[in-house]
């Protein structure tokens, strides 16, 4: 067998650095040690004091727990303070202090492990906004060959490039900018920025983007745009710029924060002066007071919050999909409107073999000309040239050895299958064929791509033998999301692609979708996620490629599909589908609704006790051992009700009720 087609080095994901894994990054934190810290410190004195251990040994426990968790929280309080402001971070120290200093420490040290663990998801979340754009600037070409007026080559930085210059792109290489295409041909894998699941042919006078991957052919290119103005520097900046105005969402419980603070250290301090001033005793006042605050903490108000959106991000956790964090929980109950991406997403990505066509009245038959073309395909590495391949196999084809196999970049392939010339490619190969002879697989080639397929036109011996149809193949699971999803958000999802009108909109007819936003880039996808915010809209985006990146971090919510994911995307992602299944999306957004109905529940709750133990006191006489155990038992019965949404019958149930 001869092969005279030029060698392609492996596309390698250049410039993109392995993803650091989460627990790696969550762990590098500062914030995250010091609530571990925390938390071991508190775990530690709770098992010492059950165990009936000498008092200091487990009070020595929890002060050293309070200055694990509560150094940073008291030093931003202070900060705040000096800025004439207060704050529940504060708030909180004073209140868990208060409670050691009339013996409550165990009151006191869960508060502390609470915020603690509460700050050091807030950083989490920070940093992986910077980690996203560092992710994002590495997949843009570190270098690119320009060619001088003399015909000599120099290799320079892609900033270095003016509009105007000759760049030569050898195979496999990245392109080194935005440029269009003067001599040559290739098929150039566009994924990053447009999200084809295919490499496109490219040819005289087409345009190439900075960053896509060059595929067998040699191009030489004259740039057109400055390495500032590079589509994937627009990507850049819309990252950015969505991650910075997008807006900084909290807990409830955050929202009504200072004036929760500033009123109970008010109040305290009212309820300590006032008397005082009237001739009240010193003692009594200062016990009233103590106790006024110990009730009034908002121990109750965080644990009626945090615990069940933490339950439903483990409980998620174990059916394959990872919530970043609390707040992005809460924020999955307000979606009301989904957009998918398409190829990765709502497909599954990988080219299959829909349909042969034989030519009208001429042989071979179906098998017979799959068989040719599989094994004229076989010796490429084109991604067509595998699902060909793949499809005959299946049909358990024997494919016969080659001789004189060519590889055109742009059109094809060519050579000689048990002695028949075969040559099979881009449809624009029947241009050199007799209009007569186009005529007999003309249809063909025109329902495939009506249909948004790839025809593949075969000739032998120079004479079209048929089309075989290839098209990305939907999920199993795609058509029931996006009927569940329906019926939760009320409205049909959104599709929102890079790939042709043709193809997006019959797999938008395969998955009941109605919306269709084709042919577009990421700055389109963008601006389809405002166009929907400016209407009022709560928008989750689904994706998985660089190209999708933007719309993600724009989005209310943005989910990755987490075994095809680019790096970036699960960078900027709030949300990952580990397992790629689309059907766990209804599902937890359905749990994400149902703990915020136990939240509202622990809040009504926590604010009863609260409403009834500060109305005794200030109205009455509530003894303190009395305030403390219904302090207390508001804080154990809320805490137990979050933790209920850790039962596995839970995600049943959200998933029998979504």
């Amino acid at each position: 067998m001869t092969l005279t087609t030029e060698p392609v080095p492996p596309q390698t994901r250049a410039g993109v650095p392995a993803a650091i894994p989460l627990v790696t990054r969550f762990w590098a934190l500062t914030e995250v040690r010091w609530a571990t810290a925390a938390t071991v410190l508190f775990a530690l004195g709770a098992v010492a004091q059950l165990a009936d251990a000498p008092a200091p040994l487990w009070w020595t426990l929890y002060l050293a727990c309070y200055a694990a968790g509560g150094w940073e929280p008291a030093l931003s309080g202070l900060r705040a303070l000096r800025e004439r402001s207060l704050d529940v971070d504060l708030l909180m120290i004073v209140a868990a202090f208060g409670a050691a200093g009339i013996g409550q420490v165990f009151d006191g040290a869960l508060l502390i492990v609470i915020f603690a663990t509460s700050g050091a998801l807030e950083a989490f979340a920070t940093a992986r906004t910077a980690d996203s754009v560092r992710a994002l600037l590495n997949l843009a070409p570190e270098r690119a060959t320009r060619v001088r007026d003399d015909g000599t080559e120099e290799v320079v930085h892609p900033a270095d490039l003016r509009v105007g210059e000759l760049i030569r792109v050898r195979p496999g290489e990245r392109i080194g900018a935005d440029a269009l295409i003067v001599d040559g041909a290739s098929d150039v894998d566009q994924a990053s920025i447009t999200g084809e699941p295919l490499p496109v042919a490219r040819h005289p006078g087409d345009e190439v983007f900075a960053g896509t991957v060059n595929g067998a052919g040699s191009l030489l290119a004259r740039v057109h745009r400055p390495a500032g103005e590079t589509v994937i520097a627009r990507i850049v900046a819309q990252v950015q710029e969505a991650s910075a105005t997008k807006a900084r969402t909290q807990l409830f419980i955050e929202k009504i924060e200072q004036r929760y603070s500033v009123g109970v250290v008010v109040a305290t301090i009212a309820l300590f002066t006032v008397p005082l001033l009237l001739g009240a005793a010193l003692e009594p006042t200062l016990l009233r007071a103590m106790t006024f605050m110990i009730v009034a903490s908002p121990c109750a108000v965080v644990l009626a919050t945090m615990p069940p959106l933490l339950s439903a991000i483990a409980l998620a956790g174990r059916h394959g999909v990872l919530v970043r964090s609390a707040v992005v929980m809460e924020q999955l109950a307000d979606t009301t409107v989904v957009a998918f991406d398409k190829t990765g997403t709502l497909t599954e990505g990988t080219p299959r073999l829909v349909g042969i066509h034989p030519a009208g009245g001429a042989d071979p038959d179906e098998d017979e000309l799959l068989r040719l073309a599989a094994a004229a395909e076989h010796p490429s590495e084109h991604p067509l040239a595998a699902a060909v391949v793949t499809a005959a196999r299946e049909r358990g084809l024997d494919l016969p050895a080659v001789d004189d196999f060519r590889a055109t970049p742009g059109w094809g392939v060519t050579a000689t299958v048990s002695g028949h010339r075969v040559l099979v490619g881009n449809p624009a190969l029947l241009d050199e064929l007799a209009p007569k002879a186009r005529a007999t697989v003309r249809d063909a080639v025109e329902a495939a791509q009506t249909a948004g397929q790839t025809a593949v036109v075969v000739i032998v011996d120079g004479v079209p033998a048929g089309v075989l149809a290839l098209a990305d193949r939907l999920r199993p699971q795609a058509a029931p999301a996006v009927a569940a999803l329906t019926v939760l958000t009320g409205t049909t999802p959104h599709l929102i692609t890079g790939d042709n009108p043709g193809a997006a909109g019959r797999l938008a007819t395969e998955a009941g979708i109605d919306t269709v936003h084709a042919a577009l880039l990421p700055a389109g996808k963008v601006e389809r996620v405002r166009a929907l915010q400016r209407d009022g809209r709560r928008v989750l985006v689904v994706g998985d490629g660089v190209n999708d990146a933007p719309a993600l971090a724009a989005a209310d919510t943005g989910v990755a599909m987490g075994r095809h994911g680019s790096d970036l995307t699960l960078e900027t992602a709030d949300a990952i589908l580990v397992r790629d299944d689309l059907a766990a999306l209804p599902t937890v957004i359905a749990l994400s609704r149902r703990a915020r109905r136990v939240v509202v529940t622990n809040l009504v709750i926590a604010g009863t006790f609260i409403t009834v133990l500060v109305a005794w006191d200030l109205f009455g006489h509530l003894p303190l051992p009395l305030g403390v155990a219904g302090h207390e038992g508001s804080t154990v019965i809320v805490g137990l009700n979050g933790l209920r949404l850790l039962r596995s019958s839970v995600w049943r149930r959200a998933e029998a009720g979504r």
